[in-house]
């Protein structure tokens, strides 16, 4: 006799076959060209069980934006760990991003249509919580550490955002040697003295 599964156990794989079938969809037809149908024929369940688990298509989008992100974020994570240098992490993390965005779909889930779907505000609630809080932490260990001068946390992490995403962006297979030396050579350039307050004035 076939061992029922606790619901919970059901509910949860019905929800990761949704956000699957999603995934692949958003990443090959766009936001726009995934209907609420492809998706339920593709994860194999029925609509009622889409809308049990989510609102709308955009609640469906949501929780692909967030599961990619964790993804992306666990990457940075585990990369990092890999040298115990507080700047050399930083490298690592920001490598590990770029890497990681490169996966098919995945800078167009995360970086072209998240923020038209989702807004600019939520998807930065969701890129906070596995992007910027570990460029964040990054970033005041190596403040804590002494080896490079005391500059603004907040102006810093914004930098390093864009850069990280700009990189993930425009890097291929051929150029991404290239924008890593680059990404290297900028991020290790934290172990020079900032500029004085009176060196640049915004008028």
């Amino acid at each position: 006799m076939t061992e029922r599964r606790p619901n919970a156990e059901r509910s949860r794989e019905t929800r990761g076959r949704i956000l699957w079938a999603a995934r692949q969809l958003f990443a090959e037809k766009g936001y726009a060209g995934a209907s609420t149908p492809a998706i339920v024929a593709a994860a194999k369940v029925t609509r009622g069980a889409l809308y049990h688990h989510f609102a709308d298509k955009a609640a469906v989008f949501a929780g692909v934006v967030a599961a990619e992100q964790a993804d992306v974020g666990a990457r940075m994570e585990k990369a990092a760990q890999a040298n115990s240098d507080p700047i050399e992490q930083l490298i690592l993390g920001g490598e590990a991003y770029v890497v990681a965005m490169a996966e098919v779909g995945r800078r167009r889930i995360l970086l072209v249509e998240g923020p038209v779907v989702l807004g600019s505000e939520r998807i930065e609630r969701i890129r906070a919580v596995h992007l910027r809080s570990r460029i964040d932490a990054g970033v005041k260990q190596i403040m804590a550490s002494g080896l490079v001068a005391q500059v603004p946390v907040e102006p810093l992490v914004d930098l390093l955002v864009a850069l990280f995403d700009r990189v993930a962006l425009v890097a291929d297979r051929e150029n991404f040697p290239a924008y890593r030396h680059a990404l290297r050579a900028l991020v290790q350039g934290l172990k020079v003295a900032p500029p004085s307050d009176g060196d640049f004035v915004l008028v």
